[in-house]
């Protein structure tokens, strides 16, 4: 049976894809761009169009599917968007769902993951919930344009801290649930890095990686939002997603720091100065 893979052309997803493929698991890449997929993991994994608005996409990309990694697409905002795929797969007797959550999702029922999550327990398909920290790639990724180009970090986290996690180590930890199915049936796991930063220590290591002077600017949220959707044309349902889940950072929710990615993988998460020298291209101008 082979496991398939939502959201595969992405951060996470592609991490989950290769751990797997190294653990020896038959592996469906799912997604709306054919070529993209293939272009990325070639003719060695099948690639099967897949769209969570089309349900007679469905049934393809469950074929001979018995254990699932589940990731929400950021463009669909409401967790309703998502129902009817998780309920067709109730239907292929599905070993163990992998959905990709939030840290502290379980007491914050604004996010859409947190409904999810929910539905998901509702159905009886076994599950394990991954709830990561902040990605480091949202440093490298969406904001290192002001890095780049200004020397400054635009996030509206105030002075809160944030246990940063990479990608790849989030991509490992669904790897290693989805590759011991009966093992898992029924957990969470809370994953963050070993270390909580705020964004003045973050401007601190980037500034001695890329020997150019990085301030954290601090902005608040209006002149945030304001910038994202009037400079840089990010769709305003996305950005008020990121200035809620930074409204929550404020109030303390993404600082905790937890042993769970080393108890699931006995490796330990790498430190974000480890990962900032690793893409350090991301922050060159």
């Amino acid at each position: 049976m082979k496991i398939l893979i939502t959201g595969a052309s992405g951060n996470v997803g592609s991490y989950v894809v290769n751990e797997l493929i190294k653990m020896g698991e038959d592996v469906v890449v799912a997604g709306t761009n054919i070529k993209k997929l293939q272009k990325m993991f070639g003719d060695k994994i099948d690639s099967v169009e897949f769209d969570f608005t089309k349900p007679e996409t469905f049934e393809v990309a469950l074929n001979e599917v018995d254990r699932i990694f589940l990731m929400r697409p950021p463009h669909l905002g409401k967790p309703e968007d998502l129902y009817p795929f998780i309920e067709a797969s109730k239907k292929h007797s599905i070993k163990l769902l992998s959905f990709l959550s939030l840290m502290g999702i379980e007491k914050n029922t604004i996010p859409p993951h947190y409904k999810i999550e929910k539905f998901i327990e509702g159905l009886g398909i076994p599950y394990a919930h991954i709830r990561p920290g902040f990605f480091m790639q949202n440093v490298s990724g969406i904001h290192s344009v002001e890095i780049k180009e200004k020397d400054t970090i635009f996030i509206p986290a105030g002075k809160s801290k944030t246990s940063f996690i990479d990608a790849a180590d989030i991509g490992l930890a669904v790897a290693t649930v989805l590759h011991e199915p009966m093992k898992y049936t029924n957990t969470a796991f809370t994953i963050t890095g070993s270390e909580a930063l705020d964004y003045y220590q973050v401007a601190n290591i980037l500034s001695n990686i890329t020997g150019r002077k990085i301030t954290y600017g601090k902005p608040g949220f209006l002149k945030y939002r304001k910038y994202y959707i009037k400079k840089r044309g990010f769709d305003k349902g996305y950005v008020n997603v990121t200035v809620a889940l930074y409204f929550m950072t404020r109030m303390g929710t993404a600082k905790a720091i937890t042993n769970e990615f080393y108890n699931l993988t006995g490796k330990q998460p790498k430190t974000f100065e480890a990962f900032a020298k690793d893409n350090i291209k991301a922050f060159m101008n």
